[in-house]
Parts: structure tokens; C-alpha cells; sequence
């Protein structure tokens, strides 16, 4: 009787640790839900421009990547919510990726443009990469760039991303390169007068340093590009150029000219662009 007893003390008690063991496991299995959080005007230097805002998506893991916006403005003008239209469709239609809308600062006639707006950039992205467990992200990034946003987009992803976080850049109507005799030779006052931002008579290795075209190399991230025929301010060969270098160079790229375009597009083409857009996101980032 005493044995049966033992017996059946042990079995209950068997019982009783499986049983807290499964809640155990049953409660660590059930996954933390994360909520959408965003945070606007987010500081990463000491300067009034250098702010971000942040959209964190809902049920976002370490393996969330990131998508950093680059407004345009010429390099001395413009603001990150020039860019809330690819914000909000980012949002809406590639609901797991987090968005990164920047600002920087602006080029005057006592700061040019180059190299405080890239030591910005790389601020931005060590912000993101120290902040990472805070935020719920990786380190896995992409750009999406408008016009002078653009070209310090694509010259940052192939020039200074030393630890190779980029993973595809997006060019929509950006200067690749400076040295195009399209830009050396030009007649135009009000273009000249912002290729005047980087130096008057600047040396030719000193624009070379600063035109992505120059800086591309074989290990550069996918890159798409989009381009106006009849854009006043960049001329068509700066996106043919950089598309026929990077096919040189055997670069994953897409490049896209609308013949009919300026600088910046409505209507059917700018629904192409998305949808261009979008897909190589989903592929490469």
C-alpha cells in the first residue's frame, strides 16, 4: 500500500511539472505584439536641420529594414516633408517596412554643400544602428532620393557606406556627374549657379568626388534611376551615363527616361515610377 501510495505521489506530481512546464512554454511561445510608433523630429546633431522622423511598423522584428528618404531643394533648400507623398504611399503599400524621412543641412554661401550634407547622412544611419534595439529595426537600409537628395543618396551609398548597410538606392531626377560636359559648358545661369555650390572653377578630381558616377564601383547596391527628357536642370545624359556605368560595371540597375518629363512628373508616369519603385524595394531591400 505504501508503494502504491509513493507511486501515485510521484505520477501526480509528474503531472503537475509537465503540466506547468507546457503553461510555461505555452506562455513563452506567445509572441509579443509590437505596436506602430512614430516619432517625429528626432534629433541626431546639434543643428536646428539635423531631424528625423521615424515610422516604426507594427509587429516589426531585428529584421525590419528601412527605407531613408532624402528630400531635394538644390542643396540649399527643401524639407523632409517634400517627401510625406512617398512617406505615406511607403506606409500604405509595403506596410513592413520603417521609413526614415530626413532633414539636413542646407548649403549657403559660408557651407557648401559637400561634405557636411554626407557627414549628415552618415550621422543619420549611425543614429539608426546604435538606436537599432530601441527601435526594433536591422542595419539592412535603402534610399530613395529626389533630386539633390538624390545625388547625395546614390554618392553616399557608393562612396561611404564602408560597412555595406545599403542595400538599393533609388535616383529620381539626381546629378550623377559634374564633369558631364553638359554641365561644364552650359549657358544657363540658373544652373550654374547652383553648380557654383561646390566651388567656382573647382578643380576636376574635386567634382569627380563628388559626381556618384565617379565613385561607382563593382560593389555598389542595386540602383534604379528615373529621369525627365525635358528637364531644365538635369541634363538626360546625367541618368544615361550613370545607367550605361553601371551596366559597365555590372551592377544590378533599372533605369527609367520619360521622354516627355521634367524635373518631377504627375499622372500615368509618376504611377509607373511607383510601381517600378515598389517591386525593386520588395526585391532588394
Amino acid at each position: 500500500m505504501k508503494t502504491i501510495k509513493l507511486s501515485l505521489l510521484f505520477l501526480f506530481v509528474s503531472i503537475s511539472f509537465i503540466s506547468c512546464s507546457s503553461d510555461n512554454n505555452q506562455n513563452q511561445e506567445e509572441p509579443t505584439l509590437i505596436e506602430y510608433r512614430e516619432e517625429l523630429n528626432v534629433s541626431y546633431g546639434s543643428d536646428n536641420d539635423q531631424k528625423f522622423d521615424i515610422y516604426l511598423p507594427a509587429n516589426r522584428t531585428t529584421d525590419t529594414k528601412v527605407l531613408i528618404l532624402v528630400h531635394g531643394g538644390g542643396w540649399t533648400s527643401g524639407d523632409k516633408s517634400d517627401m510625406n507623398a512617398f512617406k505615406d504611399i511607403i506606409l500604405s503599400d509595403l506596410q513592413d517596412i520603417a521609413v526614415v524621412n530626413i532633414n539636413y543641412r542646407l548649403a549657403d554661401q559660408n557651407n557648401q554643400p559637400y561634405p557636411m550634407q554626407i557627414n549628415d547622412i552618415t550621422s543619420v544611419v549611425n543614429h539608426l544602428k546604435v538606436n537599432q534595439s530601441e527601435y526594433v529595426i536591422s542595419d539592412t537600409f535603402g534610399f530613395i532620393g529626389t533630386s539633390a537628395g538624390a545625388h547625395l543618396s546614390l554618392l553616399w551609398s557608393y562612396a561611404f557606406d564602408t560597412e555595406n548597410d545599403i542595400t538599393m538606392v533609388c535616383s529620381i531626377v539626381g546629378p550623377t556627374n559634374f564633369t558631364d560636359p553638359a554641365y561644364l559648358n552650359n549657358t544657363d545661369p540658373a544652373l550654374q549657379e547652383l553648380i557654383d555650390l561646390y566651388g567656382i572653377n573647382p578643380a576636376i578630381n574635386y567634382l569627380e568626388e563628388v559626381s556618384p558616377y565617379h565613385q561607382a564601383t563593382t560593389t555598389a547596391p542595386p540602383t534604379i534611376l528615373f529621369y525627365g527628357g525635358q528637364d531644365p536642370l538635369i541634363p538626360t545624359t546625367q541618368g544615361t551615363a550613370m545607367r550605361d556605368k553601371l551596366q559597365d560595371l555590372g551592377v544590378t540597375h533599372e533605369f527609367t527616361l520619360y521622354p516627355n518629363a521634367g524635373h518631377g512628373w504627375i499622372g500615368l508616369e509618376l504611377i509607373d515610377t511607383w510601381q517600378k519603385l515598389k517591386l525593386f524595394t520588395e526585391t532588394y531591400l
